[in-house]
C-alpha cells in the first residue's frame, strides 16, 4: 500500500523573541522541524543549515534504506554546523534540535528521528500519542522519579537540552520505525508549542477536521499561553496514494536585524546550499 502525506506548515516568532530561529521542511514523504537553540549564537543559522541537508532527502521518495538515509542527513547537518563555525568563529555555540519523519518507499512504514526537545506526535482514532522522547534535563528527572509531571511543567530548567546538533563529533540521534494507517495525523512541533499547551488542548486542536484550521489553532493556543518562544508546527495527514505537492521551507528571512553581516552571509550561504525550488513561508 503506497502512502503519502498532505501537510500544513505554520511558524510564528511568538510574542517575546526578536527573531524566529526555527526552520521547517515539509514534503509528501518528509517532515522536519529544527529549533535553533535559544541563548545560542545564531540559532537560526544552525537550524537552516541542518534543514538544507535534510531537504536532500525530499521532495522525491528516497530509495536508500530510510533509517540510514535519515541518520546520514542528520549527521551531515551536524558536520555542516561544525564547518560553519570553523569558517565564521563568531557562530561558535550555535545549535539546533530536530525532529523528523521520513516515509519508507513502497511501504506503510515511516522512520521517526529526534534530537533534543522538539517533538513528534501521532493522532490515531482520536487518541494523541507522543512518539518521541525529549533529550532534556527535565525528562531525565522525570525518568528518575525525582520530579512529577506537574513539577516538570514549571521547572526552571525545562528548556535545558541534553542533546542537540552543535557540531560535536559524537551525536547519536534516536531513530525508530512506525507503521501507519490512512487517516493517521502527525504533529511535529518546536517546544514553543509543547512547553506551553497541555496535551489535552493539543489533542482537541488536532481533532479539528481541517489541517489548516488545526495548525492555526495550535499557534493561537501557544500565543494565548504567552508565546514566549518561537512556535513551529507541521500538521500532516497520512493518505493512500500519492499526494503531489511542492516542498515547503520556512525559515527566518536573511535580513535579521540583530545579526552582523558575517552571520547574515552565513545564513544566506545555508539557504543557497539547499538548492530547492521551494515555496518559502514568511514568519508571521
Amino acid at each position: 500500500m503506497s502512502l503519502s502525506l498532505r501537510f500544513t506548515v505554520r511558524s510564528d516568532k511568538g510574542l517575546v523573541r526578536e527573531v524566529n530561529e526555527d526552520s521547517v521542511y515539509a514534503a509528501p514523504h518528509l517532515l522536519v522541524v529544527a529549533d535553533g537553540m535559544g541563548g545560542h549564537a545564531a540559532g537560526e543559522v544552525a537550524s537552516s543549515v541542518v534543514i538544507s541537508h535534510m531537504a536532500e532527502l525530499g521532495p522525491e521518495r528516497t530509495r536508500a534504506e530510510p533509517m540510514e538515509a535519515l541518520r546520514g542527513a542528520i549527521l551531515a547537518g551536524n558536520r555542516a554546523i561544525a564547518d560553519a563555525v570553523r569558517t565564521s568563529p563568531e557562530l561558535e555555540g550555535m545549535g539546533t534540535t530536530l525532529t523528523a519523519v521520513l516515509m519508507e518507499a513502497d511501504s506503510d512504514q515511516f522512520v521517526v528521528a529526534n534530537v533534543g526537545d522538539s517533538r513528534t506526535y501521532l493522532m490515531r482514532a482520536g487518541e494523541l500519542v507522543l512518539l518521541t522522547r525529549d533529550d532534556s534535563l527535565v525528562q531525565t528527572l522525570l525518568d528518575d522519579g525525582r520530579i512529577t509531571p506537574a513539577e516538570a511543567l514549571a521547572h526552571p530548567q525545562r528548556a535545558m537540552v541534553t542533546k542537540a546538533l552543535v557540531g560535536g563529533e559524537s551525536l547519536s540521534p534516536a531513530l525508530f520505525r512506525l507503521e501507519t494507517l490512512p487517516g493517521d495525523r502527525f504533529l511535529l512541533c518546536s517546544d514553543g508549542l509543547s512547553d506551553l499547551v497541555p496535551e489535552a488542548e493539543l489533542a482537541a486542536a488536532l481533532g479539528l477536521s481541517g489541517r489548516e484550521e488545526a495548525a492555526d489553532r495550535l499557534v493561537e493556543l501557544a500565543l494565548g499561553a504567552g508565546g514566549r518562544d518561537n512556535i513551529s508546527v507541521v500538521v500532516a495527514d497520512v493518505v493512500q496514494g500519492e499526494a503531489p505537492a511542492p516542498p515547503v521551507v520556512s525559515r527566518t528571512p536573511l535580513q535579521a536585524p540583530h545579526r552582523d553581516k558575517r552571520t547574515v552571509y552565513a545564513l544566506a550561504a545555508a539557504a543557497l546550499a539547499a538548492g530547492l525550488a521551494a515555496y518559502v513561508l514568511r514568519s508571521r
